[in-house]
């Protein structure tokens, strides 16, 4: 007679980044207390007080403007949407040196890393101000996703989205699709969640 236990698997390995990436987040955070305090000792902790109410300051000037722009450009380009009241026959292409909203992204993302304290958080944030340093970043993340756009398996975003997956104690992966069909006449009252 067999008993239902499932035949022992291989441990699964841990992606090289799930290993790294919190190495890094402990080694940066380190890094950066460190230097705070070496800029303490050289200069005085009411410097190292200033330094970080005023990256906390400019970040959020940064975030704000970047934000306000990011708003704008959706506005301005919900307006000229064929259909809507006031907008061209023929939306105009866009002027050559305009980079439209690509930047407002590595913009926010300066301001929070300007926010965040510390020193080398502050120099990248104000790196990320720099319109070169912003045009290369986006080329390089557009090129990146192209290429991981083409490298992907095909099937429609919906597919994805329909699969659920269940996972077993075992570790296995049980595939599947949820399907709700309403009945007539049936009261649909919300149902308490289900508890292991």
């Amino acid at each position: 007679m067999t008993t239902g236990t499932p035949p022992p698997t291989a441990p699964r390995r841990r992606s090289r980044a799930r290993t790294f990436i919190p190495l890094a987040v402990a080694a940066w955070a380190v890094l950066e207390i460190w230097l705070l305090t070496v800029v303490a000792d050289v200069a005085s902790g009411f410097t190292v007080l200033l330094l970080l109410a005023g990256g906390v300051v400019l970040g959020a000037v940064v975030m704000k403007a970047a934000g306000r722009r990011a708003f704008r450009n959706l506005t301005e380009t919900l307006q000229q949407m064929p259909g809507q009241p006031g907008a061209a026959a023929a939306s105009p292409a866009a002027p050559a040196g305009s980079t439209g909203g690509k930047g407002n992204g590595f913009l926010m993302l300066g301001g929070l890393l300007i926010m965040i304290p510390g020193l080398i958080s502050d120099v990248a944030g104000l790196l990320l101000l720099l319109p070169p340093v912003r045009k290369a970043l986006g080329r390089f993340a557009e090129k990146t996703l192209d290429a991981r756009m083409r490298a992907a398996t095909p099937g429609s975003l919906s597919d994805a989205f329909q699969q659920a997956r269940i996972h077993r104690p075992d570790g296995k992966v049980v595939q599947g699709e949820v399907i709700r069909e309403q009945s007539p006449g049936r009261d649909e009252t919300p149902r308490p969640p289900l508890t292991p």
